[in-house]
């Protein structure tokens, strides 16, 4: 996958659909995932004309390591990428975890606005139960993660080395109680194939983004949501164990700016499956 040398010295992977334009969307992939996620959505994008550039977060894939990181250090990242790239407006679009990376883009002044997929909420706040309603994969995962980098460490190789391998038909199985009856439906096919891919890539190296993503989350982002002054589009179903629609109605209730578009009988993989369409446009009015 191409990289991105950054001022600090640190790279990233970076990929660009080519469509030649000052004006882009930002992919931010989920936990655990990579730049190629979006790749299905990188054709669409090219067949609207659309920019797209996603990116593997640091610690995933061969992105090197941002130890320590929160989720707003994702836009120094970020800044420097689309510098080099002459964007000088971008809509930020992030699934899962990838919603509060980009909810944190909001904050850069060439940003018209943030699009979460089943995004990620707040951890140890008082009105939101962060694992209620989460498969119990996660409540295992997150409760590692509160006990410190070795102990996550240390879970990760002893229950998630089998992704390393996984294929599109095994996806499923290997997300065990995570998936819901209408995800198990969207976990077919060439999308499953490209899920599978991109957790591939994204531990083939080390588990430390997965490791920081998780850390990350269930610390203070680095900003308030009530300061988000641009628009921010919240998409949600109710068929989702692994970010409970709990989650997405917090965040609308915290973001000024939100619209939450609620779906009965969506689960957290069916909105790339389903939802790609009404979603670019959304994109459009953004950049108009």
């Amino acid at each position: 996958m191409p990289q991105f040398k950054l001022k600090s010295g640190r790279e990233l992977e970076v990929l660009d659909n080519g469509v030649d334009s000052s004006q882009a969307i930002v992919f931010h992939h989920g936990t655990p995932a990579s730049a190629s996620l979006w790749s299905q959505w990188f054709a669409v994008a090219a067949d609207k004309g659309i920019r797209a550039i996603s990116y593997s977060r640091a610690g995933y894939g061969t992105s090197d390591r941002d130890f320590g990181r929160s989720v707003v250090s994702v836009n120094r990242d970020i800044t420097e990428v689309l510098e080099s790239k002459g964007v000088e407006k971008f809509v930020a679009i992030g699934w899962s975890g990838g919603g509060p990376h980009a909810l944190a883009n909001t904050l850069l002044e060439n940003n018209v606005g943030a699009i979460t997929l089943a995004g990620v909420g707040a951890y140890g706040v008082d009105d939101l139960n962060f694992l209620d309603g989460m498969g119990q994969e996660n409540h295992d995962e997150f409760n590692a993660s509160l006990q410190g980098e070795d102990v996550i460490q240390q879970w990760f190789i002893d229950n998630a080395s089998t992704f390393k391998s996984v294929g599109g038909d095994e996806i499923r199985e290997a997300f065990g109680g995570l998936i819901s009856d209408a995800d198990k439906k969207a976990m077919e096919g060439s999308f499953a194939d490209v899920i599978a891919a991109a957790i591939r890539s994204a531990i083939a190296v080390s588990f430390d983004g997965w490791v920081d993503d998780d850390v990350a989350f269930t610390k203070p982002w680095g900003f308030e949501l009530s300061a988000i002054t641009k628009p921010v589009k919240i998409w949600q179903g109710d068929q989702d164990l692994m970010v409970p629609h709990a989650h997405s109605r917090w965040l609308a209730k915290h973001i000024p700016t939100s619209e939450l578009t609620f779906i009965p009988g969506q689960g957290h993989v069916t909105l790339l499956v389903d939802y790609a369409d009404k979603v670019f446009d959304q994109v459009k009015e953004l950049l108009a």
